[in-house]
């Protein structure tokens, strides 16, 4: 099963308190931590978290290098710890607006968790859906390459559709995420700020979508709510 998360809320959840929104994207991280431990023991073999989009470059210059040293931290303090729990991470997105630097340490993450078998937890910085199907696009030469065109544009190996899309923060829009991969995505909206998004939020949507009724453009075996025989 793949679950993709829009982890939305950060700043919002931070003003409110009356904290920098650095300190919102601090909370986040630690909220990151506790839904990847709960995707370990759950149903799940991929999880892609939306860490930071193309867009959010144009955030103001401090909060965007607030968030680059923040992820940095991140990938270095928590590679032990997929290490210790079978998780493999990698990172997709592009790469050439990245400092050297965290591209390093980007890379030194993915060679050291490659075995992680439990889990693969994907982070999108830098990511561009349209962007990705734009560059496959005018590198595919045969119809059947687009897909791996579209995986080599954000660095990605996987080639897998997402099930269950989850957005945090009360927003209903997709902001350019995984547009190609979650065309038959099950979606679920919070309105919990990602900070405050815990298992127990994490459960409820899991449990939202093993109620949904997937027929990827088939006809429903499954019986219709509020439908009985004697109707």
């Amino acid at each position: 099963m793949h679950t993709a998360i829009i982890m939305d809320g950060n700043g919002r959840w931070a003003e409110r308190r009356g904290l920098p929104r650095s300190a919102g994207h601090r909370a986040g991280a630690k909220a990151v931590r506790r839904i990847v431990e709960a995707a370990t023991r759950g149903p799940i073999d991929i999880l892609t978290l939306y860490a930071f989009s193309s867009d959010n470059w144009a955030r103001p210059a401090q909060e965007v290098a607030s968030l680059m040293r923040l992820l940095k931290r991140y990938l270095v303090s928590e590679t032990a710890r997929c290490l210790d729990n079978g998780v493999r991470l990698s990172v997709i997105g592009r790469r050439d607006r990245l400092s050297r630097d965290l591209v390093r340490t980007i890379e030194n993450t993915e060679r050291l968790t490659t075995d992680g078998k439990k889990l693969h937890l994907r982070l999108a910085i830098d990511y561009s859906a349209r962007g990705a199907i734009a560059q496959a696009a005018a590198r595919t030469r045969a119809p059947e390459d687009f897909e791996r065109e579209l995986a080599a544009a954000v660095h990605s190996d996987v080639d897998a559709p997402v099930d269950l899309l989850i957005r945090t923060g009360g927003e209903r829009r997709l902001s350019d995420f995984l547009l190609w991969e979650s065309a038959y995505a099950e979606l679920v909206f919070v309105d919990t700020f990602w900070p405050d998004f815990d298992e127990a939020a994490f459960d409820s949507a899991l449990r939202e979508f093993a109620r949904r009724d997937r027929r990827f453009g088939r006809v429903s075996t499954a019986q219709p709510a509020g439908y009985s025989r004697a109707e």
